[in-house]
């Protein structure tokens, strides 16, 4: 026998007052929000005050509201769209989340950050349970363990979510989906609904910032601070006054930024942001391989890191001067061509060189390591000679953004399924050619499976093993300057121009 839409409602309530979303005195009025979303003009407090899991609650109260045609169509973005809404009644509102904020700042910056990730998992902001169903493990290689996730948390739209979007009038707001007027947004077939993000506005560089989550948490607190206006990406000296600023005022916090220019930046350059969290990668942990001096900064150590990109860390107490370093050295790549090293700034007028840069303290200082990048195309490399070539783009394709240059593979969801069909072709000695989930990944599991003795029991971390074996490659694809002696004297030609 199903349980009575009352009884889930009183559920939600007991949840947020659980969670500690609403107070007591509040009991009523959130009751009675939730009758209006459900249409619902009676209530009765009978029935079983059993608790349970909020993806059951919202799940059953989405199935009423199908039933009673308050969802338009029965599919995960309509459902989604509609409990966000019901979650958003219990959300505390806007202010209220910064001024426990702020109070917890005051005792201590993990403390307000550690208030505000639970809020947001506990409002469903972050779905929790989507997330724990990403595929997770680790590879150790050169470069130490190297994170590999396919991820599943990020549903993908039904044929009948897209075609309802095609058919939504043209509107500006908001501008993207990064703008801050995305908190509270009700969102349709083409975005998001925002009822439950809180932004936490911060001062950076002199100007409005806000710190908000990622709803995906790719890695622990994974969060992203975004620029009150509407402006597109640009690597430039301000970036570094905003990183340095941002791990001073969170120093148990990472930041930083993807690149600004196509194929080796974000996927969304139009507005200009950041992302940091609560992790230690492996590139951070990767170590200083060449150390480097630059005059005039005695007090900045240097060095190229062991990793596969071409990184050069900074590190110093002494802010000013690493501000001004990070950005003579960017300043520096941006102009820079070695034709030898097949670097080249510019290409009939189209700049090709940029940096990620990454900051975060270290024993009392500050650290930051830039990433060089550069994304010109060849006839041979169409997505991009620093970008992984085609040999690779079964397992990775897209753009090698930040998330990754730290270390962490973000792989399509398709990855789940294709390896267990191939699990079961490997064991009953099928040609992959005989599939299309198998067929793409024919000629890369060709080129390593005479190296093993495959089982029942080994066969899938066999695959795993080989999959974070090619990521490693991904980003060594992605390097400007290749691991090998004249790839490093290259590097070190480049550094001898810096002035």
């Amino acid at each position: 026998m199903s349980v009575p839409v009352y009884t889930r409602i009183r559920q939600l309530v007991a949840y947020a007052l659980r969670h500690k979303l609403i107070g007591e005195e509040d009991r009523i009025y959130i009751t009675n929000s939730l009758l209006s979303a459900l249409k619902l003009s009676e209530y009765t407090e009978e029935g079983s005050t059993e608790e349970a899991p909020l993806e059951e609650i919202l799940s059953a109260l989405c199935d009423y509201a199908v039933e009673q045609g308050l969802i338009e169509t029965d599919s995960v973005v309509f459902r989604d769209l509609f409990d966000t809404s019901l979650m958003g009644i219990v959300t505390p509102r806007p202010g209220e989340v910064i001024r426990s904020f702020t109070a917890l700042y005051a005792l201590s910056p993990k403390a307000a950050t550690d208030y505000f990730y639970k809020l947001c998992q506990a409002s469903d902001y972050i779905r929790t349970y989507r997330v724990e169903k990403d595929v997770k493990w680790t590879y150790s290689g050169e470069y130490g363990e190297l994170d590999i996730t396919i991820n599943l948390s990020k549903p993908e739209k039904d044929p009948r979510a897209i075609a309802a979007a095609k058919l939504l009038p043209q509107s500006g707001y908001p501008s993207c989906l990064l703008c801050p007027e995305n908190e509270g947004y009700a969102g349709n077939a083409a975005r998001p609904a925002r009822q439950t993000l809180r932004l936490i506005p911060m001062t950076l560089s002199g100007k409005k910032w806000y710190l908000q989550y990622s709803p995906y948490v790719y890695y622990n607190e994974h969060c992203i601070v975004l620029s009150a206006e509407h402006t597109p990406m640009k690597i430039d000296r301000g970036t570094f006054v905003r990183l340095l600023d941002f791990v001073a005022q969170l120093p148990h916090y990472f930041l930083g930024s993807n690149a600004d220019l196509p194929i080796v930046g974000g996927s969304i350059l139009s507005h200009d942001h950041m992302q940091g969290g609560h992790y230690t990668f492996a590139m951070a942990k990767a170590p200083i391989e060449t150390e480097i001096k630059f005059s005039c900064y005695d007090d900045i150590e240097a060095g190229i890191v062991k990793w596969p990109l071409s990184v050069i860390r900074l590190r110093s107490g002494n802010r000013q001067n690493l501000i001004d370093l990070s950005e003579k050295i960017l300043n520096a790549w941006r102009t820079y061509s070695d034709p030898d090293a097949f670097i080249f700034a510019n290409t009939d007028g189209e700049p090709h060189n940029t940096v990620t840069p990454i900051a975060r303290m270290r024993d009392g200082k500050y650290e930051l390591d830039l990433v060089l990048r550069n994304n010109i195309t060849t006839e041979e490399h169409p997505l991009g000679v620093y970008h992984p070539h085609a040999d690779v783009h079964n397992i990775k394709k897209e753009n090698i953004g930040l998330i990754e240059v730290m270390g962490l593979a973000v792989l399509p969801a398709r990855l789940k399924e294709e390896m267990a069909v191939m699990k079961d072709f490997i064991l009953a000695d099928r040609d992959f050619a005989d599939d299309e989930r198998t067929a793409k990944h024919k000629a890369w599991f060709e080129r390593f499976r005479d190296r093993y003795d495959f089982t029942p029991e080994n066969t899938e971390q066999i695959l795993r093993t080989e999959i974070g074996r090619t990521f490693q490659r991904v980003l060594e694809d992605a390097g400007v300057y290749k691991r090998t002696e004249g790839g490093h004297l290259a590097f070190l030609r480049f550094i001898a121009t810096i002035r």
